[in-house]
């Protein structure tokens, strides 16, 4: 959920009816980010005031987990602690930080929440993140351990070429972001033909690992076990962009056999 959209009342209500439908098997993302166009991000504004989208946030952090903590996060003079959600079933989903900055880390570390760090949006403070996220998490006193998800774009096919292949929508929108509306996914051969067009500049993150991570299954196993060991992620979560279901599919099997 991009909490900066919702009222966190209305937030904590809907997973609580989530996770009393299917009890432990709920858990509640939140993100600070707009995740849009700067025209999407301002029809979807809750406030339209000169103040800036998420300035708020530290806030609505508090005061959902004080909801999903049945009210018991609230000081007892607060309006807000006579509120008692319905259902009122025990216990609630369980909450991650979702973020893609070091300022993700600390709220999740202040907080202590577990984290889920976009590397295929931002790939560049990956490790900083998440040791960041770790060292001040140590320092609290929280109880649970510190856990992490790593969230990278991963597109694995039967050949390196095949991969390669595939991947050319994602390859192309990469070159055309923030030109225009994305559109659906193109077929690989209308990738190819548009990226024909266009300026050879290349495309290189300044970081450790690319945030798409291709190839044969043996290459993308080794790639992934590389990265999770070098970053120490409890988690591995991927997206996978393509034109056809069915080669998304297949990459999420040869992933499958890969790792079991």
């Amino acid at each position: 959920m991009l909490l900066p959209y919702y009222a966190p009342m209305r937030v904590a209500e809907t997973f609580m009816v989530l996770h009393t439908l299917f009890p432990d098997r709920i858990d509640l993302g939140l993100g600070r980010a707009p995740g849009s166009g700067g025209l999407e991000a301002y029809a979807l504004r809750r406030d339209r005031s000169e103040r800036q989208l998420g300035d708020d946030i530290g806030e609505q952090l508090a005061e959902l987990l004080a909801f999903l903590d049945h009210g018991q996060g609230f000081p007892e003079d607060h309006p807000f602690s006579r509120i008692h959600l319905s259902p009122d079933m025990p216990g609630g989903p369980e909450v991650w930080m979702l973020g893609s900055s070091t300022w993700s880390a600390h709220a999740a570390a202040q907080l202590g929440l577990p984290y889920a760090f976009a590397h295929f949006i931002n790939p560049e403070p990956t490790r900083t993140a998440l040791a960041t996220y770790r060292e001040l998490y140590a320092r609290s006193d929280w109880p649970d351990a510190p856990r992490t998800i790593l969230a990278l774009g991963v597109l694995c096919a039967e050949t390196e070429d095949e991969a390669e292949y595939l991947s050319a929508p994602m390859r192309l929108r990469r070159r055309l972001r923030g030109r225009g509306p994305s559109g659906p996914i193109p077929s690989p051969e209308e990738a190819l033909a548009q990226l024909a067009t266009l300026p050879d500049i290349p495309m290189h993150d300044e970081s450790e690992w690319p945030r798409y991570i291709t190839g044969s299954q043996e290459q993308v196993h080794h790639r992934l076990s590389e990265i999770a060991a070098a970053v120490g992620t409890d988690e591995l979560m991927v997206v996978t962009i393509t034109h056809s279901h069915a080669a998304r599919m297949r990459s999420y099997e040869l992933l499958a056999e890969a790792f079991r």
